[in-house]
């Protein structure tokens, strides 16, 4: 259901107080360029999402007497943080002062006020609840967390996702191994063999902005992965245990240890479902992973295009084809191969990218896209991947609407799917399914 106008520009006065300035109707970004959001794209602010300050840049919104488009001059711009199981279909909209500083690496969607409450354009892609704020409670997860430790005392890889990950960055998926439940993390590459200029765990000192968090430092052995995730596996609702992490460089650079990690966890159970999420550079190491026990895989990509995609991943001693031949051989093993595809609207909606993700679904026998929102300053991200005109596009719901169409066994989503909802039925078997019954 729609709301009956578009709502109001917000703004931040520079003291971390919000307002909604009703001259103007807020606005949405594709690409370079501000567009009016149509009302059907409005949804109200999910629980769990935030508001951003964006220093150093005028919103754009639509003057309510006048239909023309002007600057809010009352102060900074703002934005949205709309949290996992959503995806943005517009850009905040602003103009860049001179001085402004690069923005850290977060999601920027739009956001407007209309009769008290907050609105984002955007849409509910994915029914699994396991992120979901309401769904974690904090004095559980310090139990959980102190019961992990206490069982691996000598588990470098447990102490570092309860130290770190759970505790110090309140990582989802690691709050939900300390609950004993879902999709259970394991970071294993302190390396990587690439350079995306968004890595969230490793910036260059001459950049201006930081990681969101400190990258695995240790190479932990297949004995420290087997010991925590069989039990996972063995007594966890809907369990999975995914290889490759924010916290962590390229999982696929150390295959052998994973492999090896594979074959003994099979060796202790068959329940549940072994995924890695990879950016897809080593074919042949996935074709071993396969062999040992992979049940699914999730390579990230910014775009179904070689020049888009290599400036922003800058890859070492692989290519774009490589992660196309990823997706094909896990495919071909009888494996899910999922996207972790970084919606950019104005990017990810123009034709030109619509025919190469038809043609990369076409290529890959595609199991799923997970269209994730883009975590990045996209004025910052388009300068670095030089981009200067985006062509024709579609809009991010339409661009979904067409894919769903042509390509219905293509699933759309946000998470890893557990084996259960792999191989019975994708809309009853995962968490919180019993909430849609």
């Amino acid at each position: 259901m729609s709301i009956p106008q578009s709502p109001y520009i917000l703004y931040s006065d520079g003291n971390g107080n919000i307002f909604e300035d009703t001259s103007l109707y807020a606005t949405g970004r594709a690409g370079w360029d501000a567009f009016p959001i149509p009302l059907d794209e409005w949804i109200e602010l999910p629980d769990g999402g935030n508001l951003y300050e964006l220093p150093g840049r005028r919103g754009i919104g639509i003057d309510v007497v006048t239909g023309e488009m002007r600057l809010c001059e009352k102060g900074w711009a703002v934005a949205a943080f709309i949290p996992p199981a959503h995806t943005g279909l517009y850009i905040a909209a602003y103009e860049t002062l001179p001085d402004a500083p690069t923005l850290p690496l977060f999601c920027y969607t739009a956001a407007g006020w209309y009769n008290n409450k907050t609105y984002v354009p955007a849409v509910r892609i994915e029914k699994d609840i396991r992120q979901e704020c309401a769904g974690y409670d904090s004095k559980k997860i310090e139990t959980g967390t102190q019961q992990l430790l206490n069982n691996y005392p000598d588990n470098r890889l447990v102490k570092h996702l309860m130290e770190n990950c759970c505790m110090t960055y309140n990582c989802p998926a690691a709050r939900n191994f300390s609950l004993s439940r879902w999709e259970c993390p394991v970071p294993t590459s302190p390396a990587c063999n690439a350079n995306c200029v968004g890595c969230i765990s490793f910036q260059p000192e001459e950049e201006t902005i930081v990681s969101t968090q400190d990258r695995l430092t240790f190479k932990p052995m297949a004995e420290e992965i087997v010991e925590f995730t069989v039990p996972h596996l063995m007594n966890a609702p809907f369990p999975i245990v995914s290889f490759g992490q924010g916290c962590e460089g390229e999982p696929l650079l150390m295959w052998e240890t994973i492999r090896e990690a594979i074959l003994q966890i099979r060796k202790h159970t068959d329940r549940g479902s072994i995924n890695i999420n990879t950016n897809g550079s080593k074919p042949d190491a996935v074709k071993a992973l396969c062999e040992a026990g992979l049940n699914s895989i999730r390579v990230s990509t910014n775009a179904a295009r070689k020049h888009i995609y290599e400036p922003y991943y800058r890859p070492n001693n692989y290519r774009f084809e490589d992660i196309i031949e990823s997706l094909k051989v896990v495919r071909g093993y009888g494996g899910w191969a999922s996207i972790n595809y970084f919606v950019f609207p104005g990017m990810t909606d123009s034709i030109e990218e619509y025919e190469a993700l038809r043609q990369l679904i076409i290529d890959t026998d595609l199991s799923m896209i997970q269209w994730r929102n883009f975590n990045i300053d996209p004025d910052w991200y388009m300068g670095k991947i030089g981009v200067h005109e985006t062509g024709e596009m579609l809009g991010v719901k339409q661009l979904m609407s067409l894919i769903a169409e042509e390509f219905p066994k293509v699933r759309f989503g946000y998470f890893n799917p557990p084996i259960e909802r792999i191989k019975g039925n994708y809309d009853q078997h995962f968490a919180g399914a019993e909430l849609y019954q």
